[in-house]
């Protein structure tokens, strides 16, 4: 947390990133790449995004967004902040307002679902691992 003094150097912001950003963030965070074709036809079609932009250079540092169907599912996706930036509370921020967003908007027993890749973070949130009641499975397209 920021002294009172100390302006907070990050805003939250409902919206999108650009593809390039999009791409570029999932790579300093060390996530699997995507097309830009993808990317640019997935983004259109999400459901709801928000970014953290750090203040002093108008940069987005950090992302995450929800996909589904609006009504019964929703994924959890694509969240991930600059190595840069990391540790200092953003992921948690980003998170709690995608949560926020769903609990505002989501009909009763929406299914909420994510594939995570860090231990402990989003237990906070209240996600619990599927198995052994079900298992996430994917493949991948050539």
């Amino acid at each position: 947390m920021t002294a009172p003094n100390h302006p907070d150097p990050y805003a939250i912001r409902e919206q999108l990133p650009e593809p390039e950003t999009f791409a570029g963030l999932r790579d300093a965070a060390g996530m699997s790449p995507r097309s830009l074709e993808g990317i640019e036809r997935g983004l259109s079609n999400s459901i709801y995004g928000v970014v953290a932009i750090y203040r002093p250079t108008g940069e987005v540092v950090g992302m995450g967004r929800i996909v589904g169907d609006g009504g019964t599912v929703y994924q959890i996706s694509d969240m991930a902040v600059h190595p840069d930036h990391q540790r200092r509370g953003l992921g948690t921020r980003i998170m709690a307002r995608l949560e926020a967003y769903i609990d505002e908007t989501a009909p009763p027993n929406a299914y909420v679902n994510l594939l995570a890749d860090v231990d402990g973070f989003y237990e906070r949130f209240g996600y619990e691992e599927t198995r052994p009641a079900s298992k996430g499975l994917y493949r991948r397209t050539g």
